[in-house]
This record gives C-alpha cells, structure tokens and sequence, in this order.
C-alpha cells in the first residue's frame, strides 16, 4: 500500500523547518548573494508563487538551464513545494541536445541564465515543444529577482506522497542516448540520511560544490543532503583548483566532492606551491566518486593529511557502495560495501534475464551484476515503458554494473554489462583490462571496447590518452601486456587520442569512442 501523503514528506519542508529553528545560519553562499535559512526559504516561497502564477502545478516540469547559483536550488524546491518537477538540463549540451528535452518532458516552465539564453533560443528554434513561460535568472539585476520581489509567497509545501516525483533527471550519457530518470521524494529523502550518515554531515558542515547542479552528484549527493542537514552550500560556478582551495580557507569549507580527473588537477595546484601556502585546517575529508581513482592519488593527498573517501552510484539510485580512506589502500581497486539505507546483491549473470526468484547470489570472487532495492532507487524512466521493465525488476533495479564481492563484503566493479565483450568464447570485462595497462608508465589512461572480429567474434580496441611528453612503442606496449593479461584480454588494436571523451562528472564515453573509425595499426 502506498504511503500516505503528507507536508512532512515534501523535501521543501526541510528549508522551512531550518527557517524556524536557526532562521540566521547561513544556507547558500554563490557569486552574488549569501542566504540565511530564513532568506532561502522565503526566496524558494516567492519562487513558488511565481511559478503558480504562471500556471504550474502538481505533476509539471520545471526545466532549470544554469550554472551554480542559488536561484537553482530555489527553483528546484519551489517545483517540489507545489508538487511539480524540477528538471536539470546539462549546461554543455547543444541546442539540438536541449530541443530532444524540450520534446521528450514538454516541461512548462523553464528558468535560465543569461549564459545560456542564446542557446536557449537556438533549442526553441529546433523543438516541437515551447514552454510556456521562461524566466532569466542569476544576478542581482536578472528578471527572475524583479519577478520575486513582486510575487506573491506559496503558503508551504504541498502535501506529497513519498514516491511522488520530484526530480526527472536525465542520465549522463556514457553509453547513449539520456533517459530521464524520475526521482521520488523518498529518494532525495534517503539519500541525505545516506549521506548524512557515511559523512557524518551536520548543521556545521560548510560544503563547497564545484561540480554542476544538473548532475547527481552535485545535487543529489553535495547539496540537497548539506541543506537536509542544516549546513552551508557554497556554489562556485566553474572549477578553478586554485579558487577551490582558496574558497577552503575563505569559507573554512569543512569538506567537498569533485570526481578523479579534478582531484588530479587540485594535487597539481597543492604541489605546484610551497607547503602551507593555502590554509586546508578545516577540512574534515574530501569525496569522490563518478570514476575509479587511481589509489596512488589517494596516497598523495593522504601524505599531505588529507583523507579521501569514495563512493559509486547512479542516478537511477544514487550513492550504493561507500569507501573510507581507512580502506582505501587495503581495499585498493574496491568501491567499497554497501550503504545503510537499500538492499544490494551481486547476482549470478546466467540466470540475471530468468524471474527473480530464481537469481543467484555470486560465491566470492565471482562476477555478477549490481542490483538493488530499498528507498533510494528511482521509479522509472520517463515516457519508456520497456526500458523501465528491463531495468525496474519487481521491486529490484537492475544497475547494469558488474562486480566481484570479497569475504568482507567489499565491492569490485568488473565493468558494465554492455561493455562485456566474448572473444573465442571467453568473457573479457573492460575495466579489468583498463585498470591493468593504466599502470604502464606511458599511458594517462585508458577505455577499451569491443568490436566485431570474424576469426574471434569479437577483439578489444583501446583508446589511450599519454603522460605529457610521452611516447608509446605498441610491441613494448603488447609485451607489457602479455606479462600481465591473458592474451585473449589483450586488445588487438591501438588507438592514440590527445583527451578520451568524458561527461561533466569524468566518466569516459565509450559510444562515442565507438563511433571512431579510422585506427592506426598496432
């Protein structure tokens, strides 16, 4: 039986409850203003009545197309407060991109910046789809703040139901296509006490998010659970490592996420100057997740007394697996055990398609696909029926990550399960093979795929991104390889690239690697 609804499971009642009881506590500090509880929550208020003016109600799409600025998470819980969706739209795509949106969620309302109007209108040009109202926000002198001084505020929350939807977030794209995936309420909700609990969050945290809002990493994992918590969301618009730790030792920012690739950068700007140079005392810890982080960089920013966890998730579930620096090295390669708030298995890939009441549970050390149950999973993809059916398993979600667990319950990703490649009969998991070669001297990093072979079915090509100034001799390469892999894992062709292709949060886009056609030889 569903639950009942209710104000209390509206997420916007959080602002609210902190408006009553620490109305002065800063909530969220951006480029242009710094708001206290009291002040966001009469601002997501004001922002409610805007948008119920002009006609949104329960059920609609609220497309949101802007940097990090705090009129976003206004807008995103002014949507929830009148029972509508927020819907954030990926700032790097193209206007094309943005017009498929526009078509697909036919939302009513969209709020921007000023950055992005001329995309914007290039997007309407393109869409079947207008919305029926937009309004440009960001700076003090945007529309968006003369149409809230002029607003009449929402009385509060409406009362929602716990699978109601609040967020239609559309995936990232690693390996096609976006789907939106619909985020319930419960989700946001569970997933802040996930995270309230692996990061010990609290009402003194101060939370630096660098990483975009339309991701689920900077919303859902960084800012949504600091605001459930009662801290401070500090938004900086670009990553800058130097403003980053800089911003640290302004804000005594207490801790902050940032995927692999950024972690690396941010090292380079610590070693780059002299001990000490920039003050880090209040950091509590840093996170990552989004991507494998080689351990070595764990061990880098651990010698400079910085500890850094991990975790791994979807947007179709956010954070699963969490990993403390206490592990990281022990563990080396493992994204960690489980989180407390769902229900994860690693089931047996041969019987994965049959009912599932037949699934079995991997032995340790033995490969088999991630998938979980419990509050924090989303209720479907919009609009696609079938994709919802072969992903949502009675109340199981099938990720599509495979993994190994050991006796201790920590999990090793293997790879995904479209990435799984069979040649001469045998299963060849790419980021076992990646994480290998990764180790090379000469190679950044890398991603392989599998391609159609007529005398194997198929063989692995990989696409390798070099260390500055280094040079790859592809026998040297082969015979490193043959030392360390199974010669059927070995990917048969080479392919040199100055950068792989990445979405926002660093994860490598293989179907676009894909769509590569001309190879040198190996």
């Amino acid at each position: 039986m569903a639950a009942p609804s209710s104000t209390e499971a509206n997420t916007a009642s959080w602002l609210e409850r902190h408006a009553d009881e620490r109305p002065g506590a800063e909530a969220v500090i951006d480029a242009h203003r710094r708001l206290d509880y009291d002040g966001l929550a009469a601002r997501v208020a004001r922002c409610a009545g805007v948008l119920e003016a002009r006609g949104v109600g329960r059920g609609d799409r609220v497309a949101i197309l802007m940097g990090n600025h705090s009129p976003y998470l206004e807008t995103a819980f002014a949507a929830a407060q009148l029972g509508a969706m927020a819907v954030p739209v990926n700032t790097r795509w193209s206007p094309r991109e943005i017009a498929v949106l526009l078509d697909d969620c036919t939302p009513r309302a969209v709020v921007h910046d000023a950055e992005r109007a001329a995309g914007f209108e290039r997007a309407l040009g393109a869409a079947r789809h207008c919305p029926e109202f937009r309004l440009e926000a960001g700076p003090p002198d945007a529309p968006y703040e003369a149409a809230l001084a002029a607003a009449r505020p929402h009385p509060g929350p409406v009362a929602v139901s716990p699978d109601d939807p609040m967020i239609l977030m559309y995936t990232s794209g690693t390996t096609g296509a976006p789907k939106g995936a619909l985020l319930p309420h419960r989700k946001t909700l569970y997933n802040a006490r996930n995270a309230e609990r692996f990061f010990a969050l609290s009402a003194e945290d101060r939370v630096l998010v660098v990483l975009p809002l339309f991701h689920s990493f900077g919303l859902a994992i960084l800012s949504t659970p600091t605001l459930y918590a009662g801290g401070t969301v500090i938004l900086h618009p670009q990553f800058d490592p130097a403003a980053v730790w800089r911003a640290v030792a302004d804000e005594r920012v207490t801790f902050f996420g940032a995927v692999p690739t950024m972690f690396r950068h941010l090292h380079e700007e610590l070693a780059a100057k002299e001990h000490g140079h920039y003050a880090l005392e209040t950091l509590r810890f840093l996170f990552t997740a989004g991507a494998a982080i080689p351990v070595e960089l764990i061990l880098a920013y651990e010698r400079r007394g910085l500890v850094l966890k991990q975790g791994f998730g979807q947007t179709e579930t956010s954070i699963l697996t969490c990993l403390d620096a206490g592990d990281a090295v022990r563990k080396a390669g493992s994204v960690g055990r489980p989180v407390h708030h769902g229900e994860l298995r690693v089931v047996a890939r041969e019987g994965i398609e049959g009912p599932v009441e037949a699934w079995r549970d991997v032995a340790t050390g033995e490969t088999g696909e991630i998938v979980v149950r419990g509050p924090t999973t989303m209720l479907g993809y919009w609009e696609r029926p079938e994709e919802t059916a072969a992903t949502l398993r009675g109340e199981w979600l099938r990720t599509g990550d495979l993994a190994t667990v050991d006796d201790e319950g920590f999990l090793t990703l293997v790879g995904r399960a479209r990435e799984l490649y069979i040649s001469g009969g045998e299963n060849v998991y790419p980021a076992e093979v990646e994480a290998v070669l990764e180790t090379h001297p000469a190679v950044r990093e890398v991603a392989i795929v599998g391609e159609p072979d007529e005398r194997w079915g198929e063989v692995g090509r990989a696409f390798l991104a070099l260390e500055p100034g280094a040079e790859l001799d592809p026998e040297e390469f082969h015979a490193f390889a043959r030392e360390r892999l199974a010669v059927f894992k070995i990917p048969k062709r080479l392919v040199t690239l100055k950068e792989l292709p990445r979405t926002e949060t660093g994860k490598i886009q293989k179907w676009k690697l894909t769509r590569i056609e001309e190879t040198p030889s190996s």
